[in-house]
């Protein structure tokens, strides 16, 4: 997969620089990153859980300095994550170095990959990235694409609702500083009912819906059924008849 980025490029030039900002501190779990690296055990459990990732070709979309993408090559899985933040890109190639872990990094954006390979990844993950984008129906669109019949595809981002505003933006950013400031924009959550419309409108079928919730104070992250602010959707692609 080549570094190519399509003309009319799926991307906010803004939220690039926000996560540019934070690329050196990104693999710091006392950092920026801090309530990325208490939730993905949980996510990453998740997803082994529902499509069993070893041996199989993953796509991390969004995948920023590798943290979800080094753990699922951890477990066997063939991984190649895709980025637009250069900066980030670079230190998840410099820290996948250090680690040893087997993980090919391409800048470009999730449509130009599709109109590539198609049809070519057993997982797609597209992990708090669809809220950042102009147009998340067309990132799922293209998320889509790039699984091969039968596939998986699996979203996390946040809920759109006043109780979301207040933990995840107020309570997050400004009263516990678990995040920078500015880190997330509200009219960019989406609610359920929007992400599983885009999904099923771009030929995937809804396998679970479920919340994710993050004490900051006990660092503990856990799946239920509440999804109010954090949720996760696991969607598979029909097999070809």
């Amino acid at each position: 997969m080549s570094n190519i980025v399509a003309m009319d490029a799926n991307v906010d030039q803004a939220e690039l620089r926000k996560f540019s900002d934070m690329a050196a501190r990104w693999w710091d779990p006392q950092g920026p990153m801090r309530p990325l690296h208490d939730m993905n055990p949980v996510r990453l459990e998740w997803i082994n859980r529902l499509a069993s990732v070893a041996g199989k070709r993953v796509l991390d979309v969004g995948c920023g300095a590798g943290v979800l993408a080094e753990a699922m090559a951890a477990c066997g899985a063939d991984v190649t994550g895709i980025d637009m933040a250069s900066k980030a890109l670079k230190v998840a190639q410099l820290h996948a170095i250090e680690s040893g872990a087997r993980v090919h990094y391409v800048e470009g954006t999730a449509e130009a990959a599709a109109a590539e390979r198609a049809g070519s990844f057993d997982i797609v993950t597209c992990m708090e990235m669809l809220e950042h984008v102009p147009d998340p129906e067309q990132t799922v669109r293209a998320c889509a694409t790039l699984a091969r019949p039968g596939g998986w595809v699996f979203f996390s981002t946040l809920n759109r609702n006043p109780k979301s505003f207040a933990l995840a933006i107020v309570g997050a950013e400004y009263v516990l500083n678990l995040l920078p400031r500015g880190t997330h924009e509200y009219a960019k959550f989406i609610k359920p009912s929007e992400l599983t419309r885009y999904a099923r409108e771009a030929g995937l079928v809804l396998h679970e819906l479920i919340g994710l919730q993050y004490n900051p104070f006990t660092k503990a992250a856990r799946l239920g059924r509440d999804t109010d602010v954090n949720y996760l959707v696991a969607l598979r692609k029909p097999a070809k008849a």
